[in-house]
């Protein structure tokens, strides 16, 4: 069969995981694409529908060897209906170890018949000039095997006769390992360089950051994915752990 519509389904405060799911979607060649951005806040609401395009391109980051229990709670808002998946995860550090058999299962339950799964290197979350990790990845030699991988799947659908009842088998340990719970913090920010512009406000995937007063972030909140540090034009955050 050929592709007509594909989902892209991901939570990518960074946008990486973004542009791997991309990569892999071109290689596809649907004739249309559906986003589904699971990072916003407002994603919540947004969610709550049944899918139907022939096939989902589902990303996430890697956390700490697992997938951000705040991307769980608004993927489970989707419903699968039997539909086609490929698994994606996103580490930058050491290894993915059990977050890609977790995206497995959490897309079984949801109703989606996971067929093609990858893990992919991207940036760090934490990578900075001075303290690089996977600097600037996915890269272009990252995306052409992203666009290859998507285009042997696309050959896969199109030469089975049927979609294969059995699990996709995925490298991972069930029970998961434990995740350690770590100390809440939040980035410091140098109120010299920050202008309150709210660019941090407006992609802090929990609204941890107060939009009246960007310099404030609540560390209960606050889920470590730096895209506020990322995105300020002046430099002015910062964590000063980096893990």
């Amino acid at each position: 069969m050929n592709i007509e519509s594909t989902s892209l389904i991901f939570f990518s405060p960074t946008n990486t995981t973004r542009k791997i799911v991309e990569g892999i979607a071109q290689g596809l060649q649907p004739t249309s694409k559906q986003y589904f951005d699971l990072t916003p806040p407002g994603a919540t609401g947004q969610m709550r529908q049944e899918f139907n395009q022939d096939v989902a391109i589902i990303g996430a980051p890697v956390y700490a060897g697992r997938l951000p229990s705040v991307m769980l709670s608004r993927f489970k808002q989707i419903k699968g209906n039997g539909k086609p998946a490929v698994l994606i995860v996103v580490y930058g550090n050491r290894a993915y170890e059990d977050a890609l058999i977790e995206l497995r299962n959490v897309a079984i339950e949801a109703g989606f018949k996971p067929i093609a799964a990858g893990a992919f290197v991207g940036e760090h979350s934490y990578s900075t000039s001075n303290k690089p990790i996977a600097i600037d990845q996915p890269d272009t030699e990252d995306m052409v095997k992203a666009h290859a991988f998507g285009q042997a799947i696309l050959k896969k659908i199109q030469t089975a006769s049927n979609i294969p009842n059995e699990p996709l088998y995925v490298p991972g340990n069930f029970p998961y390992k434990e995740v350690q719970m770590r100390a809440s913090i939040a980035p410091s920010v140098n109120e010299a360089l920050c202008s309150r512009c709210g660019e941090c406000a407006l992609v802090c995937p929990t609204g941890a950051i107060d939009r009246e007063n960007p310099v404030s972030t609540s560390k209960e909140l606050c889920i470590r994915c730096c895209a506020c540090v990322k995105t300020c034009p002046n430099g002015a955050k910062a964590f000063g752990s980096r893990e």
